[in-house]
């Protein structure tokens, strides 16, 4: 069963998600604070964090800097928790690589089927799709996770990638940010879809020459995104 690390420095919260974790069958790790969180995540290698953003010394932005930073690391993913209000950190956090946000308070439910989608494995038909595609001056090798853009490779953060794969095996085709939620992230926003468009931005920033003016993935006002083919 997979292990999980809670970073969070308040006990009653990390009391609620052992409860309704370990009633599920994970295996919990609790980390107080930043140091302890890379401690726990360098010794134990957790298979997804629920992350804080406000912690004593160093806070979850800066963790999850850290461990975006590090190729060991890079692929685990990341949910951060915020105050209502912290949209700022909230995107931050984002960009730096976590993978989804929820905003306290939470609810139990809802984390869990949060989590149960990041660490839903791919399904068949996403296996068997081409395991190198090039676009261009684009390369993707989908089963090696790696990307190469005018013959040198870029990194992407899981999501990244993710988005990228997406969108590149189906040039022309237009995706809502909806219908990207739903395949990439596993679950509905509620309509709050923001976090599509800095996974976007952030991607374009990576792959495109001129992101302002793409040559890859293009913005269809209203509606999603599509890959340009």
């Amino acid at each position: 069963m997979a292990t999980i690390l809670v970073v969070d420095d308040e006990e009653p919260i990390q009391e609620l998600l052992r409860f309704n974790l370990e009633k599920e069958g994970y295996v919990v790790c609790i980390a107080t604070d930043g140091e302890e969180a890379l401690t726990h995540v360098a010794s134990d290698q957790p298979d997804l964090i629920v992350l804080d953003l406000m912690l004593p010394g160093m806070d979850g932005l800066e963790v999850c800097r850290r461990l975006r930073s590090n190729p060991k690391f890079q692929q685990i993913p990341i949910i951060m928790l915020t105050a209502k209000g912290e949209e700022i950190d909230t995107v931050l956090g984002l960009e730096l690589g976590a993978d989804d946000y929820m905003t306290k308070p939470f609810s139990p439910r809802e984390l869990l089927a949060r989590i149960k989608a990041r660490l839903r494995r791919p399904n068949s038909q996403e296996e068997t799709e081409s395991k190198i595609i090039v676009r261009g001056e684009l390369r993707v090798d989908v089963t090696g996770f790696r990307v190469h853009v005018r013959g040198e490779e870029t990194e992407l953060t899981p999501k990244e990638f993710e988005l990228l794969r997406v969108l590149v095996a189906h040039p022309g085709r237009v995706y809502s940010r909806e219908e990207l939620l739903e395949r990439i992230w596993g679950y509905e926003y509620d309509g709050d879809t923001r976090t599509v468009d800095v996974h976007v931005r952030h991607l374009r920033l990576k792959v495109e020459k001129d992101p302002s003016n793409p040559d890859y993935i293009e913005t269809l006002r209203g509606i999603g995104y599509r890959f340009k083919g």
